[in-house]
């Protein structure tokens, strides 16, 4: 039998011992999910990212984000291998209200979510984290630390965003690759906690 062509679609499968996990990566419109997702993939990212126009102005508020000309309009996806054999399967959802019905099936059999939050606008972030809430799924925050966004001590964040204790909250760059991959890593562990012990 021959050998499988180099980077075929065999490639990307995980191995049988992998502990695999679906995440979400959410947050407000032009937070930097699409950034951090191609940011971290291992494989070549998907992205349904579509220029916006002049007839989604009056629904996509684009106050503060002047470079903004592209939004994602279904899913980004990358995938990412942590230590010890974690595979996480990333999947960006889109940030608008007018793609919120999308949520429930991009969510379904995920274990866990990452929220993206900007300084500059926290209360943006409460709506993302009610949506998650409600479909009990257990989430980290990573605040996106844009270069003109002021800068605020952790615990400042935590209260301002009325996290319970056990909520991991990290600081990131979702454009730089090692605070990007910590921010996932405090989220696997905190989902791995999350998860039913079996009986012994």
């Amino acid at each position: 039998m021959d050998s499988e062509p180099s980077g075929s679609r065999v490639g990307y499968l995980p191995d049988r011992d992998q502990t695999l996990m679906k995440v979400l990566v959410a947050g407000p419109f032009g937070i930097g999910k699409t950034t951090l997702i191609r940011t971290l993939s291992e494989i070549p990212t998907l992205h349904t990212e579509e220029v916006m126009t002049e007839t989604g102005a009056p629904v996509d508020d684009t106050a503060g984000l002047p470079d903004k000309t592209t939004t994602t309009v279904a899913v980004d996806f990358g995938r990412l291998t942590l230590p010890e054999d974690i595979v996480l399967y990333l999947f960006g959802t889109p940030g608008q209200r007018r793609f919120y019905p999308l949520w429930n099936d991009i969510a379904r059999g995920a274990l866990g979510a990452l929220v993206l939050a900007d300084t500059r606008r926290l209360a943006e972030s409460f709506e993302v984290m009610d949506l998650i809430e409600e479909q009990g799924l257990p989430y980290a925050v990573a605040v996106n630390c844009f270069p003109d966004a002021p800068a605020h001590p952790p615990e400042v964040l935590r209260a301002h965003l009325d996290l319970h204790p056990d909520t991991p909250l990290v600081l990131c760059d979702a454009r730089e690759r090692a605070g990007s991959i910590e921010a996932l890593i405090a989220l696997a562990e905190h989902v791995l906690r999350s998860l039913p012990r079996e009986p012994r």
